[in-house]
C-alpha cells in the first residue's frame, strides 16, 4: 500500500509543469469554447471527457456550424488516432497482471506529455503513478477553461476575439523548434499550411466542410510523408 501511495504522489508531483502548461492552453480554449456558443458547463465537461487539446480546438467550428455526428466522430477519429499508438506502447510497460478496468483509466489519460513522462520510466509502469499524472495534468486542463469560458461570458467580444489567437502561438511554439532541426517536418508543415490554403480558397474544394478538410488535409500529409521519408530502424531504435 505504501508503494502505492508513493507512486500516486510521485506522479502529482511530477505531473505539475503539465498542469500549468494546461492551464494556459485550456483557458484559450475556454474562451474559443464560449465564443462557439458552448456554456462554461458544456466547455468544461467536454475537457473532461476529451482531454484533446488538437482534438476539442478542430471540433469547434463544427460544433458552431452544427455539423453531422459523422463527420463530428471520423474528424475526432484522425485527429487522435496517434493516442491508439500511445496507449499499445504503454501496454507493454504495464504488467500482465493488470485489469482491463486499470489499463483502461490509464488510457483515458494518454496525453502526448503525460505519454512522455510515462514511457521514459524507467522498469515496470505502475497504474498509480499514471493516476497521479492524470489527476493533476486533468485538473489544469478542466480549470483552465472552466476560468476561460468564465471569461468569455464577461469580456467584451474584441477582446475574447484577441485572446484567442493564443492558440495559434502554442501551436507555433510547437512547430517552430522541430522545423527548424527537421527539414521532413518543415516540409510537412508547409505541405499542410498550402493544402489547408487551396482548400479555403479554391472552388468547388472551399465547399468542403471545415471537418473533412482537416481529415483530408491530415490523411494526406501524413501519407505522403510516410511515403517519402519513413523512419530509419536506426531512429526508431534510438527513439
Amino acid at each position: 500500500m505504501s508503494n502505492t501511495n508513493n507512486e500516486f504522489k510521485r506522479g502529482l508531483r511530477d505531473a505539475i509543469p503539465i498542469c500549468l502548461g494546461y492551464l494556459a492552453v485550456s483557458f484559450a480554449f475556454g474562451i474559443q469554447a464560449s465564443e462557439a456558443g458552448l456554456s462554461v458547463f458544456q466547455a468544461s465537461f467536454m475537457s473532461l471527457a476529451n482531454v484533446t487539446s488538437a482534438g476539442q480546438f478542430s471540433s469547434l467550428d463544427l460544433i458552431k456550424n452544427n455539423a453531422a455526428y459523422a463527420e463530428m466522430a471520423l474528424l475526432q477519429f484522425v485527429v487522435n488516432l496517434r493516442y491508439m499508438l500511445m496507449s499499445t506502447a504503454l501496454s507493454q510497460k504495464l504488467s500482465h497482471k493488470e485489469s482491463t478496468l486499470r489499463r483502461c483509466l490509464v488510457a483515458y489519460g494518454v496525453t502526448d506529455e503525460i505519454f512522455g513522462l510515462s514511457v521514459t520510466t524507467k522498469g515496470r509502469l505502475y497504474p498509480e503513478y499514471s493516476y497521479g499524472l492524470i489527476v493533476c495534468s486533468v485538473f489544469g486542463w478542466i480549470l483552465g477553461t472552466f476560468l476561460g469560458a468564465c471569461a468569455g461570458q464577461l469580456m467584451p467580444h474584441r477582446l475574447i476575439s484577441a485572446l484567442g489567437m493564443a492558440i495559434y502561438g502554442m501551436f507555433l511554439a510547437i512547430i517552430i523548434p522541430d522545423s527548424k532541426e527537421n527539414k521532413v517536418i518543415l516540409a510537412v508543415v508547409i505541405s499542410a499550411m498550402v493544402l489547408s490554403t487551396i482548400f479555403t480558397y479554391a472552388p468547388v474544394l472551399k465547399d468542403i466542410s471545415s471537418g473533412f478538410r482537416i481529415i483530408i488535409v491530415t490523411v494526406v500529409v501524413a501519407l505522403t510523408a510516410a511515403y517519402f521519408a519513413p523512419r530509419s530502424e536506426e531512429v526508431a531504435e534510438d527513439a
